[in-house]
């Protein structure tokens, strides 16, 4: 009989970012998905075949809706009786470890993709340590995602307990047979350019993510119009949706992005090759991140990469080897990094992304970092 495992996110997007993961957990154990309500979640019943539970667990905190989520979480807990209980987001982690606590589930994981309170301040930030503190409490084993989330718990001592980093960092890894740039053509590639109204000399700067002020979207808008002001034929290519009630551009960014047409929005799109195939550089100036995966899938594309100096970021590029790393919130070095790209040779460009591509299929390759998962709920669980 399979031993029982339950994943834990609080909004079913987050899925996303471990497609596949749960179907190659299932062939060793009976797995069971579980988040708030949505298409995601849905489409994880029928691509990965596993189990799926939806328990609303919202993203704000709120102490009405937790506390019902902390209780739906633990009536489910000792329902399903499982044998690990492994949650990857932060509000998840927080409910899903105190429910699992109290359910006496025997192995309580939680892997840190990334630490919201080093970019707060006051009483919030007082709030969020409190909150990883009771989490790590609560959890008989602590993942972090990557050296730099794993530095900032130790040095922030939000707890005691033994931080191993598995598979060089990401929860995932990369389908490399998936990012393939040889996947699209040129003709594929200028037909898309020309459906976005990007002229085939323009060079296009890229953004994939949360269109969010966390995500650096203010500086990004403000360095390009800088960029695009004295250099006319540039794109700012911006992927993502916007999310006005949790984090909303400033007044003026959203006026640019409107006003300059040099600046696409897409909207959410399920997949982003085809629009990296047409980019020449992905800008990424995130104020915080655990370990992000639109750089690794960048990198397995060989696009050179502008990053800020933050956790995840600065342990997938080295500068100047495959990209250029800049301060966090800096609006004048975003634009000067994004200058240097423009200008560098075609020569230049090609040997950054051959080097990102050699370290994607060295460290993070996806077969990898699975079979490393494997291997630690296996030693959890004294399978061996």
């Amino acid at each position: 009989m399979k031993k029982k495992l339950i994943r834990v996110v609080t909004a079913d997007v987050s899925f996303g970012l471990t497609q596949g993961q749960l179907k190659f957990l299932s062939e060793t154990f009976e797995v069971i998905a579980v988040s708030s309500a949505g298409e995601r979640l849905d489409l994880v019943f029928k691509t990965e075949g596993v189990r799926t539970q939806a328990i609303e667990i919202s993203r704000p905190i709120s102490i009405l809706n937790d506390v019902k989520s902390l209780y739906s979480l633990y009536k489910f807990f000792k329902k399903e009786s499982p044998d690990i209980v492994h949650s990857m987001t932060p509000k998840a982690g927080l409910l899903s470890m105190v429910a699992a606590y109290f359910a006496k589930v025997p192995v309580r994981i939680h892997t840190f993709t990334g630490l919201i309170f080093p970019s707060k301040n006051g009483f919030l930030k007082k709030l969020l340590i409190a909150m990883d503190k009771t989490l790590c409490l609560c959890a008989t084993k602590i993942i972090p995602e990557g050296n730099g989330v794993k530095n900032d718990l130790i040095s922030h001592n939000i707890t005691s307990k033994p931080l191993h980093v598995i598979a060089n960092g990401n929860i995932n890894g990369v389908d490399l047979a998936y990012y393939n740039s040889n996947i699209f053509n040129e003709s594929f590639k200028l037909k898309l350019r020309e459906d976005l109204k990007i002229h085939k000399d323009d060079y296009v700067f890229t953004f994939a993510g949360r269109l969010v002020g966390d995500k650096g979207m203010n500086e990004l808008v403000a360095a390009f119009n800088l960029i695009n002001s004295n250099l006319k034929k540039t794109k700012l290519l911006l992927i993502g949706s916007f999310e006005e009630a949790l984090d909303p551009l400033e007044p003026e960014t959203k006026k640019q992005i409107k006003l300059n047409e040099n600046i696409i929005t897409t909207g959410w799109v399920s997949d982003v090759r085809p629009y990296f195939a047409i980019a020449n550089c992905l800008t990424f100036p995130s104020y915080r991140e655990g370990f992000p995966n639109v750089v690794l899938q960048a990198c397995a594309l060989k696009l050179p990469c502008i990053v800020t100096n933050i956790n995840g970021s600065n342990e997938i590029i080295s500068e100047p080897e495959n990209g250029l790393i800049i301060p966090v919130k800096n609006t004048e070095a975003l634009y000067k990094a994004m200058e240097k790209m423009y200008h560098l040779s075609t020569e230049a460009h090609a040997k950054m992304g051959e080097t990102s591509q050699n370290i994607i299929i060295s460290k993070f390759e996806q077969q990898f970092v699975w079979n490393a998962l494997l291997e630690e709920y296996k030693n959890l669980l004294n399978l061996h």
